[in-house]
């Protein structure tokens, strides 16, 4: 019997804490050609601590050109609370991750060819933060990690799944899932209210969250991270709630 999907692609609500969220565009909307597929590599390096870390490491960088941006980690969206979806319920926690055999399972039900092509991109070891959303308080809550990278997602072929896709061909498959396993709690629970406000400052003076894409693109279930973005949030876990 399949886990519950971890689909919030298409027909997308923006999280109850952002009512100003820009509409994206839904899968049919979006082509193909369009969302072309992209691999990452990721960079060697540790993580930072902290806004003067993170700039510290920018000054000294050689050149003071900015390189190509590269994704190396990821921000997955899942939902805590219980939503009906033809009959199913698609609600999948943290904690439900937790209960599964060897904590690890595929994140499947991925409609939205951007998001499913940032899976494809996904490789073997990368690590992600697993976040809450479309619930009372959305935000980070843990680590996980890509133990498989993508193969076809076999939800989209049964007719009982709310997530089947009946012009999906098996011998050219459209859609894709990831295996992630969980790694570790934040230690304590990064809410979006407060990267909102570390996104802003860093808008309005030049930051590592200038153009995360959790405010660039919020209806989207899968998103790229950079290595400074991932380890400038990482480093909020070490600091006081505001």
């Amino acid at each position: 019997m399949p886990w519950p999907s971890r689909k919030r692609d298409k027909g997308a609500v923006a999280d109850k804490k952002e009512p100003d969220a820009k509409i994206a565009k839904t899968e049919e909307e979006t082509s193909d050609k369009e969302e072309e597929e992209k691999s990452t590599k990721p960079p060697a390096g540790g993580s930072k601590s902290g806004w003067k870390n993170w700039k510290k490491t920018k000054e000294s960088d050689s050149g003071g050109e900015e390189s190509k941006i590269t994704y190396c980690h990821w921000l997955l969206k899942s939902e805590p609370e219980s939503r009906l979806e033809k009959g199913v319920d698609v609600k999948f926690s943290i904690d439900d991750l937790k209960a599964q055999p060897n904590q690890t399972t595929f994140w499947d039900g991925v409609r939205n060819y951007q998001a499913r092509n940032f899976l494809r991109a996904m490789k073997l070891g990368q690590q992600a933060f697993f976040y809450h959303s479309n619930c009372k308080e959305p935000g980070i809550v843990a680590i996980v990690k890509i133990v498989k990278e993508a193969y076809p997602d076999h939800t989209q072929f049964d007719q009982k799944d709310p997530h089947y896709d009946s012009s999906s061909r098996k011998e050219n498959p459209k859609w894709s899932m990831v295996d992630v396993q969980f790694v570790r709690m934040t230690k304590r629970f990064i809410p979006l209210s407060e990267i909102k406000a570390h996104h802003l400052a860093h808008k309005a003076a030049g930051g590592p969250l200038k153009n995360m894409m959790l405010f660039t693109r919020q209806r989207l279930s899968i998103q790229p991270l950079t290595q400074e973005e991932f380890d400038f949030v990482l480093s909020l876990e070490e600091e006081k709630p505001q």
